[in-house]
């Protein structure tokens, strides 16, 4: 085969650093748009983003050449100094230091985004470490939870 077919969509999840409730509802979509641009300037899609004040979940469709830690990365940095640049009274602004990615089926793409579109209705009965919690467990992930936040 003289060519690669790559279809990696994974669902990215990562909050503020100690979850302060910086993404109002002002500043989410503009930060879910900027987010996308950096997404699709590496080869990537965003197919939907979406959280609540103190965390981000994104859908995306990840290019063949990026690995993922490569790319959390440059998101964060990315978005993370646009905000500084954007808004001067979030100079505090950070994200924490980890992330999680789930892999999603094409088949379950449907379903994921409609969690993601949900997060608001969703964390009036779920905190972010509760749900966090419930990701790693629903994907079978080895944790220790000693080291899990920051």
């Amino acid at each position: 085969m003289t060519q690669s077919f790559v279809c990696l969509h994974v669902h990215v999840v990562f909050s503020t650093k100690n979850r302060q409730p910086f993404i109002t509802d002002d500043l989410a979509p503009r930060l879910y748009d900027y987010m996308g641009g950096v997404v699709s300037n590496r080869g990537g899609k965003l197919l939907t983003a979406g959280g609540v004040a103190d965390h981000v979940h994104l859908l995306i469709s990840l290019h063949k050449e990026m690995a993922m830690s490569e790319f959390v990365r440059i998101v964060k940095s990315n978005s993370s100094k646009w905000i500084h640049e954007t808004f001067a009274e979030l100079k505090s602004f950070a994200w924490q230091t980890g992330y999680g990615a789930f892999g999603v089926s094409f088949s379950d793409l449907a379903r994921v985004k409609r969690y993601i579109a949900n997060q608001q209705e969703h964390h009036r009965r779920q905190t972010f470490k509760e749900e966090f919690l419930e990701l790693l467990r629903r994907h079978d992930m080895e944790f220790d939870e000693r080291y899990l936040w920051d």
